[in-house]
């Protein structure tokens, strides 16, 4: 089984297929992050029945791509004329493979494409668990698909036939920093932990990105040969990216462009504004795709009180933010190497490593003691008599001390200026002030490389490095 990472889930598939009962398992998560690669790896020589839905196909399409499936495994028939008919068929096909005794696996990949317009898809598959599958312990029927909001709304919240029938759900995300390092030194690319940092805030830890890398090559130079080149590999990613996703895209891309102008992220209330639309249950479906498939994450932010609507939803898929930012902005086909160190690179890049800290909260945890320790993390906004006030990351225990995080990437130590350590001990303040008036503060510094000893290195009790963040979660 060649599988970099995944231990979590390779654990709890083990622990399904021993369970000696019917099992419907769902995988859902970001395009290209490897969810039909885990399972293929993990089952491919024990399909019963393995089928690939279509993306945009007709209803015609699909069906025959299931049926050519079907024949693979026996099916001598025709184009059956409904769902059920061709459930049924692969019903009758499968009770040979039950005799053995053995699990039983049907493997349904990209299945939200096989939902057309009017087709009665669901409720077929539907008819299909609840008649026969879940009365066989030898079954272990596995649903995969890229539509996250799909798969949550029909599989998982499912208020219809398929109501609570799914036994185990897993959210497939990208690699951490840690699995990341694995994978590109099992393809051979050796490259230290600064670079594999910076192709990170590029591509993410999405393994199909990560793949395009090639050894002997310099960041900037596979950066320049995946984006900028007359034959980039991913210069129409984003499109296709989009479109395999949401059916109608147009309004996820337009918030996606005006989060990217906005480090900080925006609120319902700001988005709704800036795009000039209504606050309303369209805006929330939209929002809410965007954070399910991983694209936008949706924060607190602290007061002196939580509000419930106060919430900022920030883009966080690193792909995303560099597409947005740079791709298309250029014809230079070696962009990337003739920017290096320009203000424009060095402020995305501080951006970048800001989200690269948001999804690494379990290794900075792991860092600073408190990963056994109950915690809230979140952005804490002041808006005083004087600038007003933003802390991006703050870690609250439950013994009422406070991490207030400052993230600052470098390729050096971090050298702690005067005018820094005087808005660190305003902002720290200001927070013991507003928020943690009966509880204390640790000014806590994440960084790549550590804090230089200097006269003003005392205002942060406690650092964070880049080796942190590659520790296992």
């Amino acid at each position: 089984m060649n599988i970099i990472g995944r231990n979590k889930e390779i654990k709890e598939l083990d622990d399904i297929y021993k369970s000696g009962k019917p099992e419907f398992i769902a995988l859902y998560g970001r395009r290209r992050v490897g969810k039909t690669f885990l399972i293929d790896q993990k089952y491919g020589s024990e399909f019963a029945f393995k089928v690939t839905g279509i993306i945009d196909g007709s209803r015609q399409e699909q069906m025959s791509t299931f049926v050519l499936s079907m024949r693979e495994i026996g099916y001598q028939g025709g184009l059956p004329e409904s769902w059920l008919d061709a459930f049924f068929q692969l019903q009758e096909l499968l009770k040979a493979r039950l005799k053995r005794r053995k699990r039983c696996i049907i493997f349904i990949d990209e299945l939200p494409c096989f939902d057309t317009q009017k087709s009665g898809f669901i409720k077929a598959l539907g008819h299909f668990w609840n008649n026969w599958c879940s009365t066989h312990p030898e079954i272990m029927l596995i649903v995969c698909g890229s539509a996250t909001t799909w798969m949550i709304k029909n599989l998982i919240d499912s208020h219809g036939g398929l109501h609570n029938r799914i036994t185990h759900e897993f959210h497939i995300r990208p690699f951490t920093l840690s699995e990341s390092e694995k994978y590109l030194e099992a393809k051979g690319v050796q490259w230290d932990r600064l670079s594999i940092l910076q192709i990170y805030m590029t591509l993410g830890g999405v393994p199909y990105y990560l793949d395009l890398l090639q050894k002997g090559e310099s960041v900037a130079q596979s950066i320049d040969r995946l984006f900028f080149s007359p034959d980039a590999k991913l210069k129409n990613e984003f499109k296709r990216l989009f479109c395999s996703l949401f059916r109608n895209p147009e309004s996820h891309l337009s918030i996606i462009n005006i989060l990217c102008q906005k480090k900080a992220g925006m609120t319902r209330d700001e988005i709704a504004e800036k795009l000039k639309i209504q606050n309303n249950g369209h805006l929330s479906k939209i929002l809410e795709d965007l954070v399910q498939c991983d694209f936008v994450r949706y924060y607190r932010t602290r007061g002196n009180k939580i509000k419930k609507n106060s919430g900022v939803y920030q883009l966080v898929d690193f792909f995303t933010l560099f597409h947005n930012h740079f791709a298309e902005k250029t014809t230079d086909s070696h962009y990337w190497s003739h920017h290096l160190n320009t203000p424009l690179v060095n402020t995305w890049t501080g951006l970048a490593f800001e989200r690269v800290c948001y999804s690494h909260i379990d290794q900075i945890k792991k860092a600073l003691g408190i990963d056994k320790i109950a915690t809230e993390y979140y952005c804490w906004r002041y808006n005083g008599d004087d600038n007003g006030a933003q802390i991006d990351l703050i870690i609250e225990r439950a013994d009422r001390v406070f991490n207030v995080c400052e993230i600052k990437y470098s390729e050096h130590e971090y050298s702690l200026q005067k005018s820094e350590d005087m808005n660190i001990r305003n902002r720290v303040g200001s927070f013991q002030q507003e928020i943690a008036k009966k509880g204390s503060t640790v000014p806590t510094l994440i960084t790549t490389f550590g804090l230089k000893q200097n006269a003003y290195a005392s205002a942060i009790l406690v650092a964070v490095v880049l080796d942190d963040l590659f520790a296992n979660s």
